[in-house]
């Protein structure tokens, strides 16, 4: 009888440091997934800024479409300023303006077209890939917006917004983490997720990650 209270003694303890041990072990895992998936997740939200603020210069305004925004990179060109030349220290004793030497051709600024995904991404990219959360799963496409502020002043400003909640970024992990986590940041008013830019005040176009 000893022998077998003993044996249950041992199982019990046995059970109780599993579950301790889970319960330290379930947020640090979560934490580190979660850092991970955040990491590719924020990657992505700034070459979408990236695209808009090209967009941008070129037409005067933001997209709220993904299909315009994906088409801009893939097949539109923008402005680039070749430069060879720069000023010596001999023409800057000769008083020699930048503008002088262009004129003296001993420097050249050549505005040439370049493609937007080689002036952005470098040429291999995907940009397609742009509209979607990179994280496991159905492919889920990010929330694109854009509208125009008019400040008190009577300034129409353009804006943007691209954004992902939480239980996109991080389906599949510990859902009861997930809600604590979500929970906490509209307590903080905060938006539970990742976002860049803002519908609401111009930021400059800063992700809240930043």
């Amino acid at each position: 009888m000893r022998t077998v209270i003993q044996i249950l003694l041992v199982v019990a303890a046995v059970v109780i440091t599993y579950f301790i041990y889970q319960s330290v072990q379930r947020p640090i895992e979560f934490d580190k997934a979660k850092e991970a998936r955040y990491a590719v997740t924020i990657q992505k939200l700034k070459d979408i800024r990236k695209a808009q603020i090209a967009y941008k210069d070129v037409y005067g305004k933001f997209t709220g479409s993904w299909d315009t925004l994906v088409n801009f990179v893939a097949h539109d060109s923008v402005r680039n300023v070749r430069a060879i030349g720069e000023l010596t220290d001999s023409m800057i004793e000769a008083k020699i303006t930048e503008k002088k030497a262009i004129q003296m051709g001993l420097i050249i600024r050549d505005t040439v077209r370049v493609s937007v995904i080689e002036a952005l991404f470098g040429g291999n990219y995907d940009a397609n890939s742009l509209r979607y959360v990179p994280v496991p799963g159905e492919p889920t496409e990010f929330h694109l917006a854009q509208t125009i502020l008019t400040t008190g002043s009577g300034i129409k400003v353009p804006l943007f917004e691209a954004k992902a909640h939480n239980n996109v970024i991080l389906r599949g992990l510990d859902e009861q983490l997930i809600i604590n986590m979500n929970d906490q940041r509209r307590t903080n008013d905060k938006y539970p997720g990742l976002k860049v830019g803002s519908l609401e005040e111009a930021n400059n176009n800063a992700g809240n990650w930043e």
